[in-house]
């Protein structure tokens, strides 16, 4: 007699080459190892995941400051333009 079809077994094998550990999400374990295992992995992802959030936040920054700095530069050189004329006092004798 055959058994019947196990109706996570299609879920399994989708998810599987994904690395998704669907069973272990489906079935809580009830061994205190394993589940001080599954929380030392997650602590490390989280770990992990802050580590890159700290960089992106950084690198965001970074780039912020580059384009408050591009931008002061511009608005310096956008003040004094060329051929303008010079102060009082500071004329070059040799056009006179």
């Amino acid at each position: 007699m055959n058994q019947p079809p196990d109706p996570f077994e299609f879920l399994k094998n989708l998810w599987g080459p994904m690395g998704l550990p669907l069973a272990g999400l489906m079935a809580p374990t009830l061994i205190p190892d394993e589940i001080e295992r599954r929380i030392a992995e997650l602590k490390s992802v989280e770990n992990w995941l802050n580590m890159n959030l700290n960089v992106l936040r950084l690198t965001i920054q970074g780039l912020e400051l580059q384009k408050a700095s591009l931008a002061a530069l511009q608005g310096a050189a956008g003040n004094t333009t060329p051929g303008a004329s010079e102060p009082a006092g500071r004329e070059d004798p040799s056009k006179k």
